[in-house]
């Protein structure tokens, strides 16, 4: 019986840059940083010779895995591939005060679709970029304010 999602699995061509970004400027906390190489990344990989750098961040239930290839080269990733396009689109981050956090993130450089949009009054959200160019989400809502606070 399936009971969960374990985490989403990022491939980075700059592993220090990434792990920073989620790391520094996203708060979270990293459970495992080191080397991956071996059989059985083969055989789960479908790649033959896989090896290189991984890395486990947890922002509270979320967590994420980031791998930088140094075998197979890998196929450099589109910066700014549409959310439209099919395959995973984004990742999504609630947060208490979107607007704090969508200022904190721009001024250290974060790139952001647009402002914090209202979506009626329950729900504020913006998209943003990693420096891979994959697609996150800041997510302000009053249902998840509340249940913090209750």
């Amino acid at each position: 019986m399936i009971t969960g999602i374990n985490h989403v699995a990022i491939s980075t061509g700059n592993y220090e840059r990434s792990l920073g970004f989620y790391r520094d400027f996203l708060g979270m906390e990293v459970l495992f940083d080191g080397q991956f190489e071996g059989e059985p990344y083969d055989s789960i990989t479908a790649l033959k010779d896989a090896h290189g750098r991984v890395a486990l961040l947890r922002l509270g239930g979320t967590k994420i895995e980031l791998f930088e290839f140094a075998s197979p080269k890998a196929k450099k990733g589109d910066p700014v591939r549409p959310v439209c396009d099919h395959g995973i689109t984004h990742i999504c981050f609630d947060v208490d005060d979107i607007e704090t956090e969508y200022e904190r993130l721009k001024a250290a450089g974060v790139e952001f679709h647009c402002m914090p949009i209202n979506f009626g009054e329950e729900a504020k959200a913006t998209y943003g970029r990693d420096p891979d160019g994959n697609v996150f989400e800041l997510l302000e809502t009053k249902i998840a304010t509340k249940m913090k606070v209750d």
